[in-house]
């Protein structure tokens, strides 16, 4: 357990990692996360007025969770203290809240609490905090890569305020680096060195998101560069793309993911899932992986293709894809490329279908043409004997009294009234649905024929 207060946090190992000492000091260092911590946000008001509130911190690795901690200790007047959910006991937390009383005491200072991978917290530990937290006497900041509506206590949870860090993208990973290559205090500003461009563009591609991995990775190199690089009167030693590759001990393939060979490969991926090539589809999915693709990119992509290409014809399709992507989202890399891969291969081997896509964008065009028609007056709710009066929900028939649960009744406005949008295929579990469906089409013509409709 590591206790301090707020100016004590400012010290800097200067012979620490990279990653540890390019941890930024105030939220304008923060790259990659303005919808929480930039100008008007709740944080940075909270922070501004000093009225820090209990909060969870959820996050993928490297995107900030623990240096936002340390930014808010560092910039309110509270007693911070660090609790790790891993190594510390019931003992520990009596310590803490001894101290939190003190602090409140003598020193008329608030006790934040940042505990690092709370989701390891067990259901005593968690509750040890609850009647404290709810008191006031701490202010809790959890830090979690986990979703902690699973992992959390509801009492604890709701008590606590999730704040959501984004994955970082590109552009933050990339403006990490630059900063460590130019701060001439802590980062490597000073070893007269430069970075090449396609090396900082493997670095952030690689990185996948984690600013902490970039860092690591960075350092390497960069050791590896003064080591082996003879210096250069007037120039700069490059940290080349080499140097970063022997670093991450992994080659960087042919990729710009913001150019027309990232939507070459995922367009490759796509068309072999939708030609049901799981061959093909696994060797897309792998060299896109291999070239520091981010994965929930591709985990998304075929949650998408799951619906818009496989769709009824196996409801299975999309629970899975959901499922893989869940599941990279709890093991990451390398573990959680088997779960993509099994997805990949069973979204190319299931049966085929795109009536549910082709039905929603005909939908979305009627409604655009057609405007707001109104809701047939059978249907509509009638709550008060007024909307009664007025023939709300007159003549609607309850489909639960008819034979088989179904009555053939008009459910679209008038303007458009027996139009078909769903075609389901003979494919897979799609073939059931088209014989329920077309009996009830059936059902429904004989209902509007005995009606006069």
């Amino acid at each position: 357990m590591d206790l301090f207060d707020h100016q004590a946090a400012e010290s800097i190992d200067i012979q620490g990692p990279l990653a540890e000492r390019m941890r930024p000091h105030g939220l304008a260092d923060l790259f990659g996360q303005d919808a929480v911590t930039g100008p008007g946000s709740l944080i940075r008001h909270a922070i501004e007025n000093d009225r820090i509130f209990s909060m969870i911190l959820w996050g993928p690795p490297g995107c900030g969770k623990t240096t936002l901690a340390r930014i808010i200790a560092r910039e309110t007047r509270s007693y911070f203290t660090h609790f790790s959910a891993v190594l510390s006991g019931v003992k520990q937390i009596r310590e803490v809240i001894d101290e939190a009383k003190k602090q409140r005491q003598f020193q008329r200072k608030r006790t934040i609490l940042f505990v690092d991978e709370i989701h390891r917290f067990n259901k005593a530990q968690q509750d040890a905090f609850l009647h404290h937290v709810e008191s006031g006497l701490i202010t809790l900041i959890g830090a979690t890569t986990e979703n902690p509506s699973f992992e959390v206590i509801s009492p604890l949870l709701s008590r606590c305020r999730v704040v959501t860090l984004n994955l970082l993208d590109g552009d933050a990973v990339g403006r990490v680096l630059d900063r460590a290559m130019e701060d001439d205090r802590v980062g490597l500003g000073d070893l007269n060195l430069s970075l090449a461009d396609d090396a900082r563009e493997h670095l952030i591609h690689i990185s996948s998101g984690d600013a902490r991995s970039a860092l690591n990775s960075l350092e390497v190199a960069a050791t590896l560069a003064l080591a082996e690089s003879p210096p250069k009167t007037g120039t700069r030693r490059a940290v080349t793309l080499d140097y970063v590759e022997r670093a991450l001990q992994k080659k960087a393939l042919l990729y710009d993911k913001g150019g027309d060979e990232h939507f070459n490969l995922i367009s490759a991926f796509h068309k072999s899932l939708r030609g049901s090539n799981p061959d093909a589809a696994l060797y897309w999915l792998a060299r896109m992986l291999e070239a520091g693709e981010d994965a929930l990119y591709v985990a998304r992509r075929m949650v998408r293709f799951a619906s818009e290409d496989v769709g009824n014809a196996d409801p299975f399709a999309l629970r899975l894809a959901l499922g893989a992507m869940e599941s990279f989202r709890f093991l990451g890399h390398p573990e959680g490329d088997l779960a993509l891969a099994q997805a990949a291969v069973y979204l190319a081997t299931a049966p085929k279908s795109n009536s549910v896509y082709k039905a929603w964008s005909t939908v979305k065009k009627v409604v655009r043409e057609k405007g707001a028609l109104p809701v047939p007056l059978h249907i509509r709710n009638a709550p008060t004997g007024l909307m009664k009066d007025l023939g709300y929900g007159k003549g609607y028939r309850y489909a639960h009294d008819f034979k088989d649960g179904y009555v053939g009744q008009e459910y679209l406005p008038d303007a458009i009234a027996g139009n078909l949008f769903y075609f389901p295929t003979d494919r897979g579990y799609e073939k059931m649905i088209a014989g329920r469906l077309n009996h009830w089409r059936t059902v429904k013509e004989k209902t509007r024929e005995k009606d006069g409709g």
